[in-house]
């Protein structure tokens, strides 16, 4: 089963490729405070139909390249 996440497409770096942000909220194990972590996954767009600024799906996929080992599987319903 691969790993699936949901984020928000911040920019186009280069042909086939999108940069996506993950949001992760959790809470802190001693404090309790509640943390927000964003990280950043470069993703590959096969069709090129996704722009900047839409709620996406990604999984993770065979590597395509160095840097890129998730692959786009929608859009996000919300």
């Amino acid at each position: 089963m691969s790993k699936m996440l949901k984020g928000k497409i911040i920019s186009k770096p280069s042909l086939k490729t999108i940069k996506v942000s993950v949001l992760r909220n959790y809470t802190h194990p001693v404090y309790g405070k509640k943390i927000k972590l964003s990280k950043k996954y470069l993703v590959h767009d096969e069709n090129e139909e996704y722009s900047v600024g839409e709620d996406v799906t990604i999984h993770s996929c065979a590597p395509v390249s160095k840097r890129k080992k998730y692959c786009v599987r929608g859009k996000d319903a919300s």
